[in-house]
């Protein structure tokens, strides 16, 4: 195994956790502080999600020789910033968490599950999930007018470095991010990486809270949203590039460590799409059985990372909250741009997906379950509707 390693395979997985991470932790921590978690909770909670991601990085790769690349539930992640506060506040959030982690093993437990989510029509599915980013991604506009001063070097940065390449976008508006907090936002004294102690959280596991409440508005969605922007693609992405895929046991995996991550507040862990594109391809090396260490050394860069993790919370907590909504908006515009093109692209099936996307954008519930679930609902009946009425007719024309 050692002899494989290459300098591009290992160039590639460290730019692409970079990427991954830089990317997406301020959409983590947006979640997790909406559904409640203390400083210290979303601190522990991005711990065990970036250990997560990293320890399965290092496993599937290490299995199946092919770059199966493992990411956290960046769809996820904003469904949860987008959702009102549970009644149990964040202990319940940890149940459905764990719900979540679940349904996800049982998928690769039972493959007839993982058919009935694939049966769901794709634009179904994409209207879903750009309903559950709009919220979030209206987030930049918003703090444009609120905190212009704080906000215009970090979207300066992020068209800087989309002009370059369009994976430079959000590093570049990171490192802004970091320079707009040290020179604009007081940092408190004694903050930095003199303070050993800032950089791992204290870590402590969440009592859990079940309800059927959280399980239909948190869990269901966030388990939805997880397979059809995350999962489904991120297979897709390895079959495209030639890589055979048996996505039961990859399922179990990513499932298991969901599961034993979930009871600290951790969001679940998936099949990377993004990411995974850059390890599967020709940049992480010419050989295509060796491109596996790309994915194992974005893992081992995941693990690291994920010590720093009291550091990023404690560095997000000083900024204002609509600066850090802000980058994460941003991060998420793609995949927002990307679920909406794919949920219209059948004309004849436009209704369904807007009904979908509406519902699920709005924030509403009824019988305390959230639009995303019922967002679905009423895109997948009228979707059938549509389909039988138009199967009557087709006879007779």
């Amino acid at each position: 195994m050692f002899r494989d390693i290459s300098f591009p395979a290992v160039y590639i997985g460290l730019l692409a956790a970079f990427v991954g991470y830089s990317a997406s932790f301020a959409i983590v921590l947006a979640g997790l502080t909406a559904m409640g978690a203390t400083e210290s909770q979303a601190a522990t909670g991005l711990f065990f999600a970036t250990i997560g991601m990293g320890v399965c990085s290092i496993w599937l790769p290490a299995i199946t020789r092919i770059p199966a690349a493992v990411a956290w539930s960046t769809p996820g992640a904003a469904f949860l910033a987008a959702t009102a506060v549970l009644p149990g506040g964040f202990a319940e959030a940890a149940g459905a968490l764990i719900y979540s982690a679940g349904l996800i093993v049982l998928t690769g437990l039972i493959p007839a599950i993982g058919r009935s989510v694939a049966a769901i029509p794709k634009p179904i599915a994409n209207a879903l999930l750009a309903g559950v980013l709009f919220k979030l991604c209206l987030a930049p506009a918003l703090a444009l007018g609120e905190i212009p001063l704080l906000v215009l070097p970090v979207l300066g940065a992020w068209l800087l470095g989309l002009t370059w390449h369009r994976l430079a976008a959000m590093p570049f508006a990171v490192i802004a991010f970091l320079l707009v907090l040290v020179f604009i936002v007081e940092l408190p004294s004694g903050l930095g990486p003199s303070a050993p102690t800032q950089w791992l959280p204290a870590l402590a596991p969440v009592a859990p809270i079940f309800t059927l409440q959280s399980f239909f508005s948190i869990a269901l969605p966030l388990y939805l949203v997880t397979m059809a922007g995350q999962n489904i693609p991120g297979f897709s992405v390895l079959e495209l590039n030639g890589y055979s895929v048996n996505r039961p046991p990859m399922l179990r995996v990513t499932g298991i460590v969901s599961l034993a991550i979930a009871p600290f507040g951790a969001i679940p862990v998936n099949m990377s799409a993004i990411t995974a594109a850059m390890m599967a391809g020709e940049d992480a090396g010419q050989n295509r059985a060796t491109r596996y260490w790309a994915a194992m050394t974005s893992g081992i860069a995941y693990v690291l990372l994920g010590f720093a993790a009291g550091f990023v919370t404690t560095l997000a907590s000083i900024a204002p909250i609509a600066l850090i909504t802000a980058v994460a908006g941003l991060a998420l515009v793609p995949a927002l741009v990307g679920a909406i093109s794919a949920a219209f692209r059948d004309t004849a099936q436009l209704e369904a997906p807007a009904l979908t996307f509406l519902i699920a954008a709005s924030g509403m519930t009824l019988f305390d379950i959230s639009g995303a679930f019922w967002g679905v609902i009423v895109g997948a009946v009228i979707w059938r509707a549509k389909s039988w009425a138009a199967a009557a007719r087709a006879p007779g024309q």
